[in-house]
C-alpha cells in the first residue's frame, strides 16, 4: 500500500499560524504595558495638581492666620511666642480662633494631609542693605580667617552693587570670566540667598554660605582661623543671620543673639532681652539703650514672612511648596511668591 504525503503547505500554514499568534501576543503585551505606563502617568499628573493645589491651600491658610494675628488687639510686635511661629497660643491669643487649630498634619480634603512652618524674615539683616562693616562683623563672629575676611565682604558688596570697579580685595566680571565655567558678576540686588555661592571667597569655602552643619562647635573662633590642615568650622552659615527679602529693619523680638551682636549690641544685654523676651507684657526695647543710628535699623513688627508647606496625599511621596508674605495690615497680606522647595 502507498501512503501519500500531505501538501508541505500545510506544514508552512502551521508555523506561519504559531508565529502570527506569538507576534500578536506580544503586541497585546505591549500594549497593555503601554496603558498600563500612560494609566500611571496621568495618576501622577494628577497627583501633582493636587499636591500642587494642597500646596496653595497651606499658604492661604497662612494668609488667614497672618490676618487674624493683625486683628488681635494689644499686640503691636511679632514675637516667637504666637501661634503663626509655634502653633500654640500666647496669652493675648488664647481666646482667637487659633485655640482650636494646629499647624501640623491637618486634613485638607478626603486624602490630603498639610502642615505648616512660618518664619519672618525680619529676625535677619538684609544682605542687600548690609553695610561693610555688618558683613565683616558677620564673617568675624562665624570665625573666618581673618584674611579671609575683607576677600569675601568686599566681594559681596562688589556682586551687589553697579559698576565695574571692584573694592580692593573683591572681584568683578574680569575675575568671573577666568573661572571654569566663566560667568559675570551680577552687579545687581541679590535675589536668592544661594547666588553668594558664586562670590569669590565663598566659592573656594561654601561652608561660610551653610555654616559648619553637625560640627561640635562650641564657640567662634573669632578670625583666628584653623589649624594647618584642619577644615575650617562655622558656627553658623551667612544664610543663617542674612535675608535677600525683608522690610530691611531687623526685629528685635525674633532675631537670634547673632544678629543681635552684628547690629552692636552688648552680650550682657543681649542675654538679659533674650531671656525677658518672650514674656507677656514683653520688655521695652528702650531698655536696650540703642543709639539713634542702631534704632532706625530695627523693628518690633515683621511684615515679611517665609511660608513653608508640606504636603501629603494619598501614597504620593511629600511635597514641600515655599512662599513669601508681605503682611502690611488685616485687609492686605499678599503672596509675592509661589515654587516647589528644591
Amino acid at each position: 500500500m502507498k501512503i501519500h504525503a500531505g501538501p508541505p503547505t500545510q506544514g508552512i500554514a502551521l508555523v506561519a499560524a504559531m508565529i502570527a499568534i506569538s507576534v500578536l501576543t506580544f503586541l497585546a503585551a505591549i500594549f497593555w504595558y503601554s496603558m498600563k505606563v500612560e494609566a500611571q502617568l496621568a495618576h501622577n499628573g494628577n497627583s501633582e495638581r493636587t499636591m500642587y493645589w494642597l500646596g496653595i491651600s497651606g499658604v492661604e491658610r497662612a494668609r488667614w492666620i497672618r490676618a487674624m494675628e493683625d486683628r488681635i488687639p494689644n499686640q503691636p510686635y511679632t514675637m516667637l511666642n504666637q501661634f503663626w511661629a509655634c502653633g500654640q497660643c500666647s496669652i493675648t491669643e488664647s481666646n482667637s480662633a487659633f485655640s482650636s487649630m494646629s499647624l501640623e498634619n491637618y486634613p485638607v480634603g478626603e486624602d490630603g494631609h498639610v502642615s505648616l512652618k512660618i518664619y519672618d524674615l525680619e529676625r535677619k539683616l538684609n544682605i542687600n542693605t548690609a553695610t561693610a562693616m555688618q558683613i565683616q562683623q558677620a564673617l568675624t563672629l562665624q570665625g573666618v580667617d581673618a584674611s579671609e575676611i575683607s576677600v569675601v565682604s568686599d566681594s559681596i558688596l562688589d556682586w551687589i552693587n553697579a559698576g565695574d570697579g571692584a573694592r580692593a580685595a573683591g572681584a568683578k566680571s574680569d575675575y568671573y570670566q577666568g573661572l571654569t565655567p566663566p560667568y559675570f558678576a551680577k552687579s545687581a540686588p541679590i535675589d536668592d540667598m544661594s547666588e553668594l555661592l558664586l562670590v569669590k571667597g565663598i566659592t573656594e569655602d561654601p561652608a561660610i554660605y551653610w555654616g559648619s552643619s553637625g560640627s561640635e562647635v562650641s564657640h567662634p573662633k573669632l578670625g583666628f582661623g584653623s589649624a594647618p590642615g584642619q577644615e575650617h568650622e562655622y558656627l553658623f552659615g551667612l544664610k543663617d543671620i542674612f535675608t535677600s527679602v525683608s522690610g530691611g529693619k531687623v526685629n528685635l523680638y525674633t532675631a537670634d543673639t547673632n544678629v543681635l551682636a552684628i547690629l552692636g549690641l552688648d552680650t550682657p544685654s543681649i542675654e538679659t532681652f533674650v531671656q525677658q523676651r518672650d514674656l507677656f507684657p514683653p520688655p521695652n526695647i528702650s531698655q536696650l539703650r540703642l543709639s539713634p543710628q542702631v534704632s532706625a535699623l530695627t523693628t518690633m513688627r515683621s511684615i515679611t514672612f517665609e511660608v513653608r508647606v508640606t504636603v501629603n496625599y494619598g501614597s504620593s511621596q511629600p511635597r514641600e511648596y515655599v512662599a513669601v508674605l508681605l503682611d502690611y495690615s488685616p485687609l492686605d497680606v499678599r503672596v509675592v511668591s509661589f515654587y516647589p522647595a528644591d
